[in-house]
């Protein structure tokens, strides 16, 4: 601290956090995945009336974990600030939107609430658009790593809206 402002988090805890926030959110997006070790998720997942714009299952497998890897990354970046509100309203954000990763996979996959999790994953694309906004004053590169994660849950929302629509019974 030499020009008197609150320096961030070290690299050591900083690092620690962002770690446990993508191991905790990769570990209840495993719990709830439709692949082969969770039989009846992947069953009715498989079921499921889905548009023609779906992805392939390997690219969800294979877009997640770098759209989630970005967003820790920029986390982070911004535990590392000096601490300040605007500084601690883009962590809340990044902690909140991460916490939502998991909890969507709960409601889509795991309780089959397809409604609920089409309003999240919207709720989602808007959070971290609001990180991007609110960490782009703070550090560009952190704002910049949330971006494509907000263009994909944008994505992802028409896509569950589509899936909704297609599989709500009159």
């Amino acid at each position: 601290m030499t020009d008197g402002r609150k320096t961030g988090f070290s690299p050591l805890v900083a690092g620690g956090v962002a770690v446990a926030v993508l191991g905790l959110s990769a570990l209840v997006g495993r719990r709830n995945a439709p692949d082969p070790s969770h039989p009846k998720i992947r069953r009715w997942y498989r079921r499921l009336d889905k548009p023609g714009f779906t992805p392939p299952d390997k690219v969800f497998g294979a877009v997640w974990p770098v759209l989630e890897t970005l967003a820790t990354a920029g986390g982070y970046r911004l535990l590392r600030q000096p601490a300040s509100p605007r500084r601690n309203a883009a962590l809340a954000l990044w902690l909140g939107n991460s916490a939502m990763i998991g909890g969507w996979t709960e409601l889509f996959f795991r309780e089959r609430r397809i409604g609920t999790s089409t309003v999240a994953a919207g709720t989602m694309a808007v959070g971290t658009a609001a990180l991007a906004a609110t960490a782009w004053k703070i550090d560009r590169p952190a704002a910049a790593s949330v971006m494509p994660l907000a263009t994909w849950l944008a994505f992802a929302t028409i896509l569950s809206g589509e899936v909704l629509r297609r599989n709500s019974r009159p």
